[in-house]
């Protein structure tokens, strides 16, 4: 029997996929990550892929007790439509979801995305009633009000919430354990992750979006730890994305379905930028951290300043034990509520 092209392709991923499981299955658990995190995850879903990926690992991980899932920028009840749409698919309904203030997105340069530029996952998001989701600003400071010190924020997206939460109540913000924040660039940025003589930092799209929220942060005195695309521009490429798509789990299955829509039927190859930030939450390990004084400029940048550190920050990370703790972790067994 002969097999085509694609067919052999696609065998040959498959059982990839076997073999990596068998070799790694230990590798996807931390001994170093906190048990029972309580997490509350603010994301731009619906944009670059790399939220669902993000949100994927947080749903597989049972150090994380996930008290919520809160939208940012644009149209943040799509995406909380898009956001439910997922947790029922993957059993996860237990989940609250919260939608954020809606924004105008703005472009940035190489900003990956405005309302014009959405790909395809909030299309996928249609398919979910509209129903009402209560308040993300409002939904993250009462949780943070019931469990002082112990909540750990994980930012995926641009940080308007964040910014009105301190707005609102900054007492009450500063109760927060940690924000573990995808975002910023500090000496690479985007596509100078190697073999760059002389790189740039980039206004990083998260940071940019709304500059001015990202300063009442870096300036709130919480705990932060970023990860900036110095440490967090890691290509799923092709085999690896073979093994996760074609795995066969309902929360695969959903990734698949959302790559798909988002690539437009290509092979485009995405960068999980914001799977990083879930998993140095989960594995500190894996992204070592330096500390810094960080100031967010009005245009975007984060700037080093003089001065004492706010800030731990991830500048370089190691892909394959990146994708040794993540693979098997995603294609592992659901998690039951």
């Amino acid at each position: 029997m002969s097999l085509t092209r694609p067919a052999l392709v696609t065998l040959i991923s498959m059982l990839g996929a076997v073999a990596w499981a068998a070799t790694h299955a230990q590798s996807g658990v931390s001994k170093e990550a906190p048990r029972s995190q309580k997490v509350i995850i603010d994301t731009d879903i619906g944009g670059d892929i790399d939220d669902a990926f993000a949100v994927a690992l947080a749903l597989q991980s049972p150090e994380f007790s996930i008290l919520g899932i809160t939208t940012a920028t644009g149209d943040t009840t799509m995406r909380a439509r898009l956001v439910t749409r997922l947790l029922n698919e993957t059993g996860r309904s237990d989940i609250p979801v919260a939608a954020g203030i809606p924004t105008r997105m703005k472009k940035t340069t190489p900003g990956p995305e405005d309302e014009d530029n959405i790909r395809g996952q909030l299309r996928y998001g249609l398919r979910t009633p509209a129903q009402a989701y209560p308040d993300a600003v409002n939904f993250i400071l009462e949780q943070i009000r019931q469990s002082p010190g112990e909540i750990t924020l994980i930012t995926i997206g641009p940080l308007t919430n964040i910014g009105a939460a301190i707005d609102r109540d900054a007492v009450t913000f500063r109760k927060i354990k940690r924000v573990v924040l995808m975002g910023g660039s500090v000496y690479l940025g985007y596509d100078q992750i190697r073999y760059v003589k002389h790189p740039q930092p980039s206004a990083e799209y998260n940071i940019a979006a709304d500059a001015s929220a990202a300063q009442k942060l870096f300036t709130s005195g919480v705990p932060l730890y970023v990860l900036p695309v110095d440490s967090t521009q890691i290509k799923l490429e092709e085999l690896n994305r073979a093994q996760i798509l074609t795995h066969g789990t309902p929360l695969t299955d959903a990734l698949a379905l959302l790559y798909l829509q988002w690539s437009g039927g290509s092979e485009a190859t995405p960068t999980l930028y914001d799977a990083m930030a879930v998993t140095y939450a989960l594995a500190p390990e894996l992204c070592p951290m330096t500390a810094l004084r960080l100031r967010v400029d009005d245009q975007g940048f984060t700037r080093i300043d003089q001065g004492e550190f706010n800030a731990q920050v991830c500048l370089h990370s190691d892909w394959q034990k990146f994708y040794d703790f993540y693979i098997p972790r995603v294609t592992g067994p659901p998690l039951k509520p």
